[in-house]
């Protein structure tokens, strides 16, 4: 496996959550605003956004102790700039 530089992960993530991603899925924030209003029906317990970019984070920290892909670093990436976004809305989904 290629070594990646760190900017390079970045910068895959960056063009993801800022390119292709934000075309295929719309907002991000309505997007993850959206599972969590789901994931809060499915687990009858309340649900935000700020959980749903966790969960996703640890599943992406689960599939790497199965294999180290490269592109489960770069998803981490992503949904931690996303959550860092999301971090300074005035709503009560990333408290």
């Amino acid at each position: 496996m290629v070594q990646k530089k760190r900017d390079n992960v970045l910068g895959e993530a960056l063009s993801l959550i800022n390119g292709d991603r934000a075309d295929d899925y719309g907002d991000a924030y309505v997007n993850h605003k959206r599972i969590a209003d789901l994931w809060t029906v499915i687990l009858e317990k309340e649900v935000t956004v700020k959980h749903v970019i966790l969960c996703m984070v640890a599943m992406k920290v689960a599939r790497l102790i199965h294999a180290n892909k490269d592109d489960s670093w770069v998803d981490i990436c992503g949904y931690g700039a996303l959550g860092g976004e999301f971090n300074g809305r005035k709503t009560n989904d990333m408290s």
